[in-house]
This record gives structure tokens, sequence and C-alpha cells, in this order.
């Protein structure tokens, strides 16, 4: 058996047996980062905090989160390789909302890339003091992280919502047991 043939297998019992438990957990994953950026938001607008001081819940005990570009490219990475791997289990009207998402999150991703190679680089966009990315050029940093999740994260729930409630063609054309029984 080739390692092709066992990644393949793997990919298919992600989509297919474990669909549900996969998707599950990268929702949770998804919700903690996405509570992460409106924890921050709300330490800046609710408390009052300057920008500086609002680092979101895990970024008070550990300030380095906040500045570490390689952990904002790596969670870009993981949610696109996670909309990647979990596509094929998607049919109809949820794929196209899944579809949405990762297209989405393709350029959220590259924005990420982006900010990574100013870090690693020192050689910041338009001389900026800071690494910044083509649409920070006009939105402040916090609320264009706040709006890129939202704009993945709402076409997302829409494609697991219709994912799990199909119609009769959907459901036939699926592969997993996502579907609800009243679907």
């Amino acid at each position: 058996m080739t390692v092709q043939t066992v990644s393949h297998g793997r990919l298919a019992a992600l989509n297919t047996r474990h669909h549900k438990a996969a998707l599950t957990v990268y929702l949770m994953v998804v919700i903690a980062h996405w509570a992460e950026h409106v924890f921050q938001a709300a330490q800046v607008y609710a408390l009052g905090w300057s920008l500086e001081e609002a680092r979101g819940l895990l970024g008070v005990p550990f300030p380095w989160l906040v500045s570490s570009e390689w952990l904002h490219y790596g969670y870009a990475l993981l949610m696109l390789i996670g909309l990647f791997m979990l596509r094929p289990g998607f049919v109809g009207r949820a794929r196209l909302w899944w579809d949405v998402s990762l297209g989405i999150q393709i350029w959220h991703h590259l924005e990420h890339l982006l900010l990574l190679i100013q870090a690693l680089t020192g050689n910041n966009l338009l001389g900026r003091p800071a690494p910044t990315s083509l649409l920070q050029l006009v939105v402040p940093r916090l609320e264009l992280h706040l709006f890129y999740n939202a704009l993945v994260f709402a076409p997302m729930v829409v494609a697991m919502i219709l994912h799990r409630r199909p119609r009769s063609g959907e459901r036939a054309l699926m592969r997993c047991a996502c579907a609800t029984a009243s679907g």
C-alpha cells in the first residue's frame, strides 16, 4: 500500500464516516479563534483598553500570541487546509456555500502570508512601522480581522446547516451521515 493510497483513504474516511466528528472539531477550533477576536474587540470598545493592552482572552496571559505573525499565519493556513480537506464531503447547496468560505479564506490566507513575509524580512508594506496587509491600508487591523473572520465564518455555517438538512437529491449524493433524520 502506497503513502498516496493511505492518505487518500484517510481523506475519504474524513469525508464519509468521520465527517460529522471532523466538522464538529473544526467548528470548535473556528469558534475559539472567532471568540478571541470578539474578546479583543470587547476589550477595546466595551472596556476602553488600548490596542496594546487588548490581546484577547489568551493574549492577556500569553502576550506573544498577539504579536506572533507565525501564529496568525499558522491559523490562517490551518483554516485553509481544513476547508480543503473537508470540502469533498459537501454536495449541492452546501458545497456552494463551503466554496464561498474557502474562496474568502484563500484571500485571508494570502493577506497573512504577506504579513508573515514582512515580519520575516523587516520590509513592511509602503514603509509602514509594522507588517501591514493590503486591506489594512484602509481598515484598521482589529476591525479587519473581525470582518475577515465573519466573512469566512458566515458561509461556512450556512454550508454546515444546509449539509445537515439536505434536499432529497442532495441527500442521495452524500457519502456521510451528517444529515438529520428529518432533513
